[in-house]
């Protein structure tokens, strides 16, 4: 009897420590291939802005995505031959911040190929926007002191 007692309670606190109903329905949405529409900004100007250390937004826009959720990975390719091309990869984590409101934080890690980080540094987004059509992620960035949003936005490629 107490060994039942056992893993009833192990069952019970293994399950209670999942991931989030909403998270695990976010993984089902985002997997698959993603194309990197546009990036805009909340302030009007002309800004030099690289993301996730790598490159510029204009080099970004018009990128294609993937995401492996099952694994928490994927890829973005640039093939803009005015830039750096190539085949970058990531491990990502959505992250639920509020379930009442539907707030998300997004982390994006760029790693090699097998999966592993030369300098450990991730970035926080906000995915602000989620369905099976569209995403947009918000990072909000300090600019001359005062907040600026980038806003990313990508729409799904069917399969």
């Amino acid at each position: 009897m107490k060994k039942i007692l056992i893993l009833a309670l192990f069952a019970a606190t293994a399950f209670s420590c999942g991931t989030p109903k909403t998270v695990q329905e976010s993984k089902k949405v985002i997997k698959g291939y993603w194309n990197l529409d546009n990036i805009t900004y909340d302030s009007s100007g002309t800004f030099n802005v690289t993301l996730f250390n790598d490159t510029s937004v204009e080099c970004f826009e018009g990128s294609t995505w993937r995401f492996i959720p099952n694994n928490n990975t994927g890829n973005y390719t640039i093939d803009n031959s005015d830039c750096p091309t190539g085949q970058r990869d990531f491990i990502f984590t959505i992250i639920e911040i509020d379930p009442a409101s539907g707030l998300y934080d997004f982390m994006l890690k760029p790693t090699n190929a097998k999966g592993k980080s030369d300098t450990n540094v991730g970035f926080r987004l906000r995915l602000a926007q989620l369905n099976d059509s569209s995403m947009r992620w918000e990072q909000t960035v300090s600019l001359d002191g005062k907040p600026f949003k980038i806003n990313i936005n990508f729409s799904k490629i069917n399969d």
